[in-house]
């Protein structure tokens, strides 16, 4: 089985196999966690994920890492050019960066809140999802050990933590 937490803390911080970047499905590296995935990790990252893109929405790319102390930017597009994203494609995003971490050999992934900052979903929801997509995942044949969501705040933190307490019957 999968391990799951939650923690609080800088997503560009962290030295995991891959760190998921909330993005737009043309791969464009603007704000919010993107923003920050550049800032932290070089040009580099967006160039090379623009040379993927676009995708459609709901689908994974990776690219390498830059300077971010991670091996891997697995690039989630939760919306399209017009910023708007739902329950389904935060859903598809969740599953395919699983599948593309499977893919790439990876043993331990970090994820935002997907959607909740320039997608403006509401966060309970993105938990509820998000959560649930990363429990259903099948450990068997997979290299993927560690599942972590990171949040920058402490509302949001707070949020994920009751909905994996919800989800895994803890409290």
């Amino acid at each position: 089985m999968v391990e799951i937490d939650v923690r609080q803390g800088d997503i560009t911080r962290l030295a995991f196999d891959a760190v998921v970047n909330a993005a737009n499905n043309h791969l464009w590296m603007g704000g919010g966690v993107a923003g920050a995935l550049k800032r932290a990790g070089g040009p580099e990252i967006e160039a090379e994920a623009l040379s993927k893109g676009p995708i459609p929405v709901g689908e994974a790319a990776v690219t390498t890492a830059g300077k971010l102390p991670a091996r891997y930017v697995i690039h989630a597009a939760v919306m399209g050019q017009d910023l708007r994203t739902d329950a389904e494609k935060i859903r598809q995003a969740t599953r395919n960066s699983l599948l593309r971490a499977g893919e790439i050999g990876v043993r331990t992934i970090a994820f935002p809140a997907l959607g909740t900052g320039v997608g403006g979903f509401p966060l309970g929801e993105c938990a509820r999802i998000m959560i649930h997509e990363v429990m259903q995942y099948p450990a068997e044949g997979s290299t993927l050990e560690k599942v972590v969501f990171v949040l920058f705040d402490e509302a949001a933190f707070a949020v994920f933590q009751q909905e994996m307490d919800r989800q895994t019957g803890q409290k």
